[in-house]
Formats: structure tokens, C-alpha cells, sequence
């Protein structure tokens, strides 16, 4: 079936276009990290809001995960950045872009979370409580330590979707990788010119990801 294919590469007609490539693929780098980074205080903060003693607050955290978890990210960007950030007159696309990234990101993120810590053993909590420690120290020197090697794998690819999830940010015209591959095809023609490198360079962010995730799970059960 694969041989009946006929297909001529034609590289040149792309190269012109290799700094666009670039731009994109370090605003892709940019954008998640930033998004990277916010997640993760988004997903402590309603990780921690699940089990809080505050029902408003426990209500909202809950009702915030199951909105995200349960609908896709491309109807979210066009929703929050057409909707939501348009009438409220932010009109920078990169910061909206990216903080719907990372609330996308943080809900998956507080769930990571919030299982390693329950998964916790009681016992463990009340031999904190008769060593006298406070909440606080019990979670800062018991619960976290041990919660921490349990959802490190788990958020290393999480991390690596982040990524991945960057490319539908295209979708509201953000020059990231995906949105120039797309531009570079519409001027030369060149699908296949313009995909292949695309699909290289994400395997390029996400493949040293994946790898740091494998090795600290293989380093954990040591």
C-alpha cells in the first residue's frame, strides 16, 4: 500500500521560513513554562481547597475541577478568550493564552495531588498528632516527603502534556510552534515539509520529559 505513494520532498521551499520555525518553537518553550510554573501554584492551592474546612471555598475548588476536567481545552480557550477576556478588555492573547493554559493544566495537577496526599496512611497523621506536631509541620516533614515521591512521576507527564496542549493555543492566533508550521504550509504548499519538523521538535521538548520521568521512577523503587 506504502509503496504506491509518490511523494517529493521539496526542503528548500521551507527553508526560507526556518526562523519562523524557530520563533515558534521557543515561544512554545516560553508558554509552557510560564504555565508550567502557575499550574503548579494553582493545583496546590485547590488541592488544598478540596479538603478545607471552608465549604464556599471547598464547593468552588470542587465545582472548578469537575468544569475543567470534563470539557476539552479547545472549548475553553475559545470560551475564555472570546467570552470571558475579550469583555473584560484583555487583549494581550499570550498571557490569556497562557493562563488558560495552566488552569487546564492545574486541575489535573491539584488531583495529582491531592491522591498522593490521601494515599497517605492515616497512621502516619496520628503519630504526627502524638509527637505534638502542628498541621503544619505534620504536612512539612511527614506527609509531603513521603507524598512527594508518589506524585513526581505523575506530574513529570503531566508537564510533558503541557506541552503538547500548547499547540491548540493556535486556535486564537498565538504565534507558537504549531500556528507557524501551519503558516510556513500555507505559504509554500509544503505539508509534509512543515509537519515533520513540527512533530521533531515537540518530540524534542517532550522526549527529555518523558525520560527524567521513566528514570525517577525506576531511581524511586530502589
Amino acid at each position: 500500500m506504502f509503496t504506491s505513494i509518490s511523494y517529493e520532498f521539496h526542503w528548500e521551499s521551507i527553508y526560507e521560513y526556518k526562523q519562523k520555525f524557530i520563533d515558534g518553537f521557543f515561544m512554545t518553550i516560553y508558554i509552557s513554562f510560564f504555565a508550567l510554573i502557575l499550574s503548579l501554584i494553582i493545583g496546590v492551592v485547590f488541592a488544598y481547597g478540596q479538603n478545607s474546612k471552608i465549604i464556599l471555598f471547598r464547593f468552588f475548588s470542587r465545582f472548578y475541577i469537575e468544569i475543567i476536567r470534563g470539557t476539552p481545552l479547545l472549548v475553553q480557550i475559545l470560551i475564555f478568550f472570546y467570552v470571558f477576556a475579550n469583555n473584560l478588555g484583555f487583549d494581550n492573547r499570550y498571557i490569556v493564552g497562557t493562563v488558560i493554559l495552566a488552569m487546564f493544566a492545574g486541575a489535573y495537577v491539584s488531583e495529582i495531588i491531592r491522591a498522593g496526599v490521601k494515599s497517605i496512611a492515616k497512621g502516619q497523621y496520628e503519630s504526627a498528632k502524638s509527637l505534638g506536631f502542628s498541621p503544619f509541620q505534620t504536612y512539612r516533614y511527614i506527609i509531603f516527603p513521603q507524598a512527594y515521591k508518589r506524585i513526581l512521576p505523575p506530574l513529570t507527564g503531566q508537564f510533558a502534556s503541557i506541552i503538547k496542549d500548547s499547540s491548540l493555543l493556535s486556535i486564537i492566533s498565538i504565534s507558537e510552534f504549531t500556528m507557524n508550521a501551519q503558516e510556513v504550509n500555507a505559504y509554500t504548499y509544503s505539508t509534509l515539509e512543515s509537519y515533520i519538523p513540527l512533530a521533531l521538535g515537540y518530540l524534542m521538548l517532550t522526549y527529555p520529559i518523558s525520560f527524567w520521568a521513566k528514570k525517577l521512577e525506576e531511581g524511586m523503587k530502589d
